[in-house]
């Protein structure tokens, strides 16, 4: 293993809380690996750059030699964490929950290292489904109301009239208790699960074991430069979207988050962080040469070797030469959608997945951001015949593609 200075630095490179580092180097000071926990909660399908982000910091500290612990909350996903919540978030049936654990398992295999003496996997249904009363009203007994009520989410719904249900309570509890089954050294967590995490820190003191060490990371800004990376704002960027996808969004990042995307997305050691953000700020590497340079590090790291330099070639070919990408999806008309033999182009782009609604699309018409064949369409109420789509390409604003194939034509 390193020497613990570098370990040390390694680790808190972009971290938020260390909770304490003197904890940490004496754990670290045994010389045996650490057993470092993540929790995850499948409560999406998709994993995006942000939720990468500790992620990333768990693979750290796989790569300097120690354990990765991966939490899958199949159990505690149905219970809902409250964390940055204003309301109680819906309950998810374990079919979804199920669902959603096997996606995440399969984009995570892109960051950590899979290897049995570097990661282990658990669900905590395996321990949290069991508890009878009597386990549930202990867990419970060694917390307070008052203490709860320190968060500042709780706190705030609390002063507002906003109701907080007992099943919110217990879950910093039920993933403290994650941290006592597997006798974490350290838990990695975004900031918002700090409370959370502490939690886990005072139940294993209480259970006579020595307290994880709490690390957590930044939430990362998404494409909008202002709001946290969302699926729902539609600011994100998917670990597992395609390579042209992956570069065309992070080219569009605002110049000022440029420093941030470089320390928390590349997974490079901080001295290379160091030297790119010493070099953006003398002058010597232009914003748009950075953006270049941070697309093609994020897509190798998510398709491999070359495939940066190979979406870079894309990314030039629509945005430098005004040209079709390479690769286009063919979509197979709908004509059930027909009406007299005929559909609308609003209908059409819904149905080919380039827009989420017949309303979008109709928007994007209207706001000349759709073109057939190069073409730009501004009748927001256009119809087509099967006969005038077929092998048409069409083009949505600046990233968005397909080709129109009718059935049997």
């Amino acid at each position: 293993m390193l020497p613990i200075d570098e370990q040390v630095r390694i680790i808190g490179a972009g971290a938020v809380d260390l909770i304490s580092e003197a904890d940490l180097r004496r754990k670290l000071g045994r010389g045996q690996p650490l057993r470092v926990k993540l929790g995850i909660d499948p409560t999406a399908s998709d994993i995006h750059l942000g939720f990468a982000v500790v992620l990333r910091k768990l693979r750290q500290f796989q790569d300097l030699g120690h354990v990765a612990v991966l939490i899958i909350g199949d159990f505690t996903a149905q219970v809902g964490d409250p964390s940055g919540r204003s309301a109680t978030r819906p309950r998810l049936t374990k079919e979804q929950v199920d669902a959603h654990a096997e996606s995440y398992l399969v984009q995570v295999r892109r960051i950590l290292d899979f290897s049995p003496e570097r990661l282990e996997v658990h669900r905590n249904a395996s321990w949290l489904a069991s508890m009878d009363m009597e386990a549930v009203l202990r867990l419970t007994a060694g917390t307070t109301v008052a203490r709860m009520l320190e968060r500042d989410d709780f706190s705030k719904r609390y002063a507002g009239g906003s109701p907080i249900s007992l099943t919110e309570f217990l879950y910093p509890l039920l993933q403290g208790q994650d941290s006592v089954e597997v006798r974490a050294d350290v838990e990695l967590g975004g900031t918002d699960q700090l409370f959370n995490n502490l939690m886990g820190r005072t139940l294993q003191g209480q259970r006579g074991q020595e307290g994880q060490v709490v690390l957590t990371t930044p939430l990362l800004e998404g494409l909008d430069g202002h709001n946290k990376m969302s699926k729902s704002l539609g600011n994100y960027i998917g670990i597992a979207e395609p390579p042209a996808e992956q570069f065309g969004k992070l080219m569009s990042l605002p110049d000022a988050l440029m420093p941030r995307y470089f320390q928390l997305t590349t997974g490079w050691h901080p001295d290379r962080v160091d030297e790119v953000t010493a070099g953006l700020i003398a002058g010597a590497l232009r914003p748009v040469e950075a953006k270049r340079l941070l697309a093609r590090t994020v897509v190798d790291l998510y398709h491999g070797a070359g495939a940066g330099e190979t979406a870079e070639g894309e990314f030039d070919k629509v945005f430098r030469a005004h040209e079709a990408p390479t690769e286009v999806p063919e979509h197979t008309l709908d004509v059930s959608e027909c009406v007299d033999g005929r559909i609308r182009l609003a209908n059409l782009l819904r149905q080919a997945g380039l827009v989420a609604s017949n309303k979008e699309g109709a928007r994007m018409i209207t706001q000349g951001g759709v073109r057939l064949d190069g073409g730009v369409v501004v009748d927001a109420d256009a119809i087509v015949t099967p006969a005038e789509i077929d092998g048409v390409l069409v083009q949505v604003g600046k990233r968005r593609w397909a080709r129109i194939r009718v059935p049997g034509a």
